[in-house]
């Protein structure tokens, strides 16, 4: 495993080197920031050993520079100066990290733990492209390896299953991964967008036409019946009207159900996957969703991570929509730069994967050269900053707060607030341990250290 130790003493360089000998490493040395940037690109590593002290630079904005790498290294770093160097590195990115000084089983300890987690990664890597190639899912995450795990049980399964997330996250591709990986495969996947339609279509689109619309004696098979022996996927299910939830419901338990205009009963094999970009809890303790088909369809809830949850994945779904689109319009070979890696890790992509999808193929389209450059991506993601252009239009939100104020006397306080109210409840509730905290919030630990450290650095602490 190719290591880089990066350390402006070229003492220690020797020591630290001698230390691994016998380790199975390939250990490199550099003795400054400029150095460490030129090995970073040439050598490739695959574990770096940083000091954060460098005669030319800070460590610690190197650890930017390791995270654009694909794959990325595991980076270890040293400091002298105590913790607070140390927690700032975690919250970058890094692995691990030793306090100065330290002997030479310290050393091949935290290596060693480093190049494990790393192979760890490696492998669920491995694991995520096995997984497009059957269902299209791209990301290697934890949290998206949660999502893959959710999957798999499914598939095996009859049961009815209820999947959550934002809009552009990517709940149909769920749905049709559940599918595709059951015994039901072979049949029909059908899907009813249940937001895009008229209530009164919406019925005889689900359970077809007896005799005709109006007045005519030509039947309508519904996509229930088209659906029998595969799969019906619901969207947005919490648009349904109340009284066909009633219908729905029935058919859930039954198995059966009534063409609109009709007297008999039709009997199918269907598998219910419904999905919701709302609170389902919510929707229901304010009457828009029947208490009884709630609990119907949550017997296997499934959440999907907002992409802002799924930072690890950012750059290989970039990576992936650019290629893909690349082919599409004969333009292979399309790569970002590195400034366009780091503004697309930035980023906080409100509209999820959709909009970095859409924004991939627009950089297609328009970018000049065989490397999209910043200027290629700025104008797009500021023409986006509204996710998939369901917000309050650009100078409107603030009279609006106004009027909501000025009309009901509430108080709105910054969404920043609330979060940060969210996750130290949390914390304090798991006894000050964030990775607990985190679980119990369904994020990944790396996103409570990034919002912390971001509230630290906009005086919001």
């Amino acid at each position: 495993m190719k290591t880089l130790i990066v350390e402006d003493s070229s003492t220690l360089c020797a020591i630290y080197q001698a230390y691994l000998d016998g380790t199975g490493l390939d250990v490199y040395t550099v003795e400054s920031y400029n150095e460490a940037l030129d090995a970073l690109d040439s050598l490739k590593p695959e574990l770096v050993l940083l000091d954060i002290e460098l005669p030319d630079g800070n460590g610690l904005d190197l650890l930017a520079e390791t995270a654009m790498m694909d794959p990325p290294p595991a980076v270890v770093v040293m400091t002298g100066h105590g913790v607070e160097y140390a927690e700032q590195a975690i919250e970058r990115g890094a692995d691990d990290f030793l306090g100065k000084p330290f002997d030479a089983s310290r050393l091949r300890v935290t290596l060693t733990n480093a190049a494990k987690k790393l192979q760890l990664a490696q492998q669920l890597r491995e694991i995520s492209k096995e997984r497009q190639g059957l269902r299209g899912l791209v990301g290697a995450s934890p949290v998206m390896q949660a999502v893959y795990k959710s999957i798999d049980s499914l598939a095996t399964t009859r049961a009815t299953a209820f999947i959550m997330g934002e809009s552009g996250t990517g709940k149909e591709l769920v749905a049709r991964a559940i599918h595709d990986m059951s015994a039901r495969a072979p049949r029909e996947f059908v899907t009813l967008n249940c937001s895009a339609m008229p209530a009164d279509r919406l019925e005889s689109e689900l359970f077809g036409l007896a005799n005709g619309d109006r007045g005519t004696q030509q039947s309508q098979a519904g996509l229930l019946s088209q659906a029998n022996h595969g799969t019906l996927f619901l969207d947005e299910v919490c648009d349904m009207s109340y009284e066909l939830q009633s219908a729905l419901l029935r058919f859930i338990q039954e198995g059966t159900f009534k063409p609109v205009g009709g007297d008999g009963e039709i009997t199918v094999d269907v598998r219910i996957i419904a999905s919701t970009n709302r609170d389902p809890l919510f929707e229901m303790r304010e009457g828009r969703l029947r208490e009884d088909l709630f609990y119907r369809l949550h017997v296997v809830p499934l959440r999907i991570p907002p992409l802002r949850e799924r930072h690890d994945d950012i750059m290989q779904l970039a990576d992936h929509f650019l290629a893909v689109y690349s082919e599409t319009e004969g333009r292979s070979g399309v790569s970002f730069s590195q400034d366009c890696r780091r503004e697309l890790s930035r980023y906080p992509w409100p509209g999820n994967v959709r909009q970095l999808e859409n924004i991939a193929y627009r950089v297609v389209l328009m970018a000049q050269g065989q490397q999209v450059e910043l200027t290629d991506l700025k104008q797009f993601i500021s023409d986006s900053d509204r996710g998939d252009g369901s917000g309050v239009v650009a100078g409107k939100s603030d009279r609006a707060i106004e009027i909501f104020q000025s009309n009901s006397g509430a108080s709105i306080e910054p969404l920043w607030m609330t979060e940060r109210r969210a996750i130290q409840q949390a914390i304090d509730a798991c006894g000050g341990n964030i990775n607990k905290a985190a679980g119990q919030l369904e994020v990944a630990p790396s996103t409570i250290y990034r919002k912390i450290q971001s509230w630290k650095v906009n005086g919001e602490d």
